[in-house]
């Protein structure tokens, strides 16, 4: 499987099959599974830092992007996510 890497814009289908390009914000590894946070491209750039809808998704074997399931899961991938920004501020 490819690194996904920091800054690089993805195309992902909604469940309407409609497509959006997203930005890759961060990657992460939590107990062997990989995640990515993303935001929508048009959210990007229209809005400031604070405004920006952020999503995770796991990674699969295959690179492709899936839904978090559980809310444990997903407490767990964004305060990885927070103590990541947290330290790129300091």
């Amino acid at each position: 499987m490819e690194k996904i890497e920091v800054g690089e814009i993805i195309t992902i289908s909604d469940e309407n099959d409609e497509e959006m390009e997203v930005e890759v914000l961060a990657s992460m590894n939590i107990e062997g599974t990989d995640y990515v946070a993303v935001a929508f491209l048009e959210d990007d750039q229209e809005e400031t830092d604070e405004d920006i809808d952020i999503f995770f998704f796991k990674v699969d074997q295959d690179g492709d992007f899936t839904a978090i399931d559980s809310d444990n899961e997903f407490d767990k991938v964004s305060a990885v996510f927070e103590e990541m920004m947290d330290e790129e501020e300091e």
